[in-house]
């Protein structure tokens, strides 16, 4: 008896440890839409207060990431999580309902764009691993996710940066970034961190977050990087009704 309880005991080790490693994680990096901070066309008062997530473009509002994946049939709210990094105004964490993807959103405050663009690099890097425990799994985000992704007004127009974001390991990672012309400003430093482009922008944008829904979907399908990359156009022409052409135009994947 007591040698079938040690084996049913490592069975469940066993099956645990299996659900950990079938995880998989998707961290996303926002910087606020800022009319004051930012170098954009200003947008109405409460949509481009870049300290104000609950009524941000990019977080709050009707397509921003927070609201539009709390009304996705797809994704589960699971809760606000508290982040000792004060650039940070709100970390929320998702969970895929059928499988076992976990999507972890920072909303940083929009005068705070330019360390936004450097922590999204890092961690597409493998820097900055970040370990999270969520019922009885250890999930990693930052540079231990699996996909990283970029949402916001593309900064690198107005500043470069020095950082060295030489990749930390052989793991594969994935990175989307969701910014105007974020394939011209962003490739010399992503191209540094081994990280492989699932979409980016060739053009100006709306970088609203069905986008980065439609693309995801996807990705956790396992789909190819052209199939992620259509899946994005066809949802930027959904909702920005731009043509399927325009928005294949636009929306391009690797180098």
């Amino acid at each position: 008896m007591r040698c079938l309880i040690i084996c049913f005991l490592l069975f469940l080790s066993v099956t645990n440890a299996q659900k950990v490693e079938e995880s998989r994680t998707i961290h996303v990096f926002v910087a606020l839409c800022d009319n004051v901070n930012q170098g954009i066309v200003p947008v109405p008062r409460t949509l481009g207060d870049g300290q104000n997530p609950k009524t941000n473009l990019y977080w709050g509002a009707l397509y921003g990431l927070k609201t539009h994946f709390k009304k996705s049939k797809d994704w589960t709210f699971l809760k606000v999580l508290k982040t000792e990094n004060t650039q940070i105004l709100e970390r929320v964490l998702f969970k895929h309902k059928t499988t076992n993807t976990y999507l972890l959103a920072d909303a940083y405050d929009g005068k705070y764009i330019k360390q936004t663009t450097i922590d999204f690099l890092n961690a597409s890097s493998g820097s900055d691993e970040q370990k999270l425990k969520y019922e009885n799994q250890e999930l990693c985000f930052g540079g231990g996710a699996d996909l990283l992704t970029y949402m916001g007004h593309d900064g690198l127009m107005e500043f470069s940066l020095d950082e060295n974001f030489e990749p930390q390991n052989a793991e594969k990672r994935d990175a989307i970034i969701l910014a105007c012309i974020s394939k011209n400003y962003f490739k010399p430093y992503l191209k540094k961190t081994g990280a492989n482009t699932l979409v980016w922008s060739t053009g100006l944008m709306s970088p609203e977050a069905y986008t980065l829904k439609w693309a995801i979907d996807g990705w956790i399908l396992g789909e190819s990087d052209a199939e992620v990359c259509e899946r994005a156009a066809q949802a930027y022409n959904e909702y920005q009704k731009c043509g399927i052409r325009g928005a294949r135009n636009l929306l391009v994947s690797g180098f």
